[in-house]
């Protein structure tokens, strides 16, 4: 059966339900397809840095979720090999674009939050595309096919298919690069309350980083980067196997931090490896197509050394509602279908294209560069990146966080 529908979003993650909430504020319905049969949670938790809220704001829903967590008052990096500190960073100032806002927000409660703001039956689940083609005959409109044997006909395709992206290759975006580092995540609870001041805790060991989180007053979000050997692989396979690593790399940490990975249920607790788009790929591929675009990891997939992943998946989101939106809603307004409305969202995605490319090279390359410093091993880098790079280091963490995607639109 052929469906034919204005607007759809492949993936129901950050940025594919962050850009359909957009376009909603803005009058205009889309539908969203996620191959999974519920919504994916897979991370846990994420820091949300000032330029997040921003984007939160403009969805209306930043207060909903400044209810749910706390808010971090400062950055404090330790050394594992010393267990001295080696810098500070302060939260609570104020940047270009106002106070610094910094929480670690819980990732299903953040895809609720979006998802309970969409008209029902927005999101549509179990709902796998398995190719995409033009339609016979010339036309732009874009043909899915889906796992289930349906075919939908979309007036405009946005790809937020994540880091494997269908969209991103019809695109003729080159697949992500492996960066030869790993990510261990997991989110440990307290039900009588962990006892953690709001204070983002950063750890260097020789080759790895790890970070430690307050949610709220009873969930620490924690997470371990490292570069891992060949005879490490199986490690990310097996979760038990995964904790025991991250306990025996730790080094010299309070065993109050200790005790957030030890006590950590398996199921909440996942590997993967880092995987990023290299930066001359977003400046020179095609980041929108006509009427086809993509966002979120299937546009920028970045090492997680910045924070900045989710975020600027948020600014994905406002950025190209309110582009596509002001496209749409002067055909609306105004009239002219057709050829004329196709130009206008071909326009509408180019802008989009314009505004987030120069963004989301800087924030991939600085991330991909940090990381280096971040978890190079050895006694001259050990003391290069504790006695002088530190302090730098946190304060470029708040640089890039200084941004404003900007509101949705007038009236918005």
């Amino acid at each position: 059966m052929d469906v034919k529908e204005e607007i759809i979003i492949v993936g129901a993650g950050i940025a594919g339900l962050a850009t359909s909430l957009g376009l909603h504020r803005m009058g205009l319905s889309s539908i969203v397809l996620e191959a999974s049969d519920k919504l994916r949670s897979s991370g846990f938790g994420f820091l949300t840095w000032t330029n997040a809220w921003k984007a939160l704001d403009a969805l209306g829903i930043g207060d909903t979720l400044r209810d749910q967590h706390i808010q971090l008052q400062r950055l404090i990096a330790t050394s594992t090999a010393t267990g001295l500190e080696t810098g500070k960073r302060s939260f609570t100032t104020r940047g270009k674009h106002g106070d610094h806002e910094v929480r670690c927000v819980k990732r299903h409660l953040l895809l609720e939050s979006l998802e309970n703001e969409l008209p029902r039956g927005t999101i549509r689940l179990n709902s796998k595309v398995v190719s995409i083609e033009e339609e016979a005959g010339g036309g732009r409109v874009k043909v899915l096919h889906l796992a289930d044997g349906t075919t939908l006909k979309a007036k405009v395709l946005i790809g937020c298919d994540g880091v494997n992206s269908m969209v991103a290759k019809w695109l003729g975006l080159k697949r992500p690069s492996y960066s030869g580092r790993s990510a261990a995540r997991g989110i440990t609870e307290y039900p009588e309350g962990h006892g953690f001041k709001p204070e983002f805790l950063q750890y260097f060991g020789d080759g790895f980083r790890s970070g430690f989180l307050p949610c709220d007053d009873k969930n620490i979000y924690w997470f371990f980067t490292w570069s891992p050997s060949p005879q490490e692989e199986e490690v990310e396979r097996d979760p038990m196997k995964m904790k025991q690593f991250v306990l025996s790399k730790l080094g010299k940490v309070p065993q109050q931090v200790s005790a957030v990975v030890e006590r950590c249920d398996l199921s909440s607790l996942l590997s993967s490896h880092i995987v990023f788009r290299s930066p001359l790929n977003i400046l020179f591929g095609n980041i929108s197509k006509a009427n086809v675009c993509v966002a979120g990891d299937a546009l920028h997939p970045m090492t997680p050394d910045l924070g900045q992943g989710a975020c600027s998946a948020l600014e994905d989101g406002v950025v190209l509602a309110r582009c596509l939106g002001e496209a749409l809603k002067t055909t609306i307004d105004g009239g002219g279908g057709g050829e004329q409305e196709q130009e206008r969202i071909e326009k509408g995605l180019k802008r989009f294209a314009e505004e987030r490319r120069w963004r989301a090279f800087g924030l991939v390359g600085t991330a991909y560069a940090v990381g280096l410093l971040q978890q190079s091993d050895g006694p001259a880098m050990n003391f290069l990146r504790d006695k002088l790079l530190s302090g730098f280091m946190a304060g470029l963490l708040l640089s890039k966080a200084d941004f404003d995607c900007g509101r949705l639109g007038v009236g918005h």
